[in-house]
């Protein structure tokens, strides 16, 4: 469940073009910044802004990768699975459903965050 202060946040954020474009892009499989701009027709800056607001509610993950010439770069993945809003006794609240990280995931996030 949410609370009140976070469902506005994540209410505005699900109302922007950008962010819920990013989300869907990212749910068919893990896309670079670069990658989500170009698929999501938006400037990089935008796109930034965008997975920085995501991952403060948890709703993008992203993971390190390395290309063949030893380059690094990040790529995100939704992790948003469902969102219900339900309205009792004049209270809305907020389920969101995520999906579940991988071990191995769980593991890397932690070793980054170490860095």
């Amino acid at each position: 469940m949410t609370a009140d202060g976070d469902l506005d946040e994540i209410t505005d954020l699900l109302d922007d073009p950008y962010a819920r474009d990013i989300l869907a892009k990212a749910s068919s499989e893990p896309m670079s910044a670069k990658m989500l701009s170009e698929r999501c027709d938006a400037s990089l800056p935008t796109v930034y802004r965008r997975i920085e607001r995501l991952q403060e509610h948890d709703l993008l993950t992203d993971q390190q990768r390395f290309d063949s010439d030893g380059h690094h770069y990040k790529t995100y993945e939704t992790r948003l699975e469902q969102v219900t809003i339900n309205l009792e006794n004049g209270t809305y609240s907020v389920d969101i459903t995520r999906t579940e990280q991988e071990a191995a995931d769980r593991f890397s996030d932690l070793v980054e965050d170490l860095k």
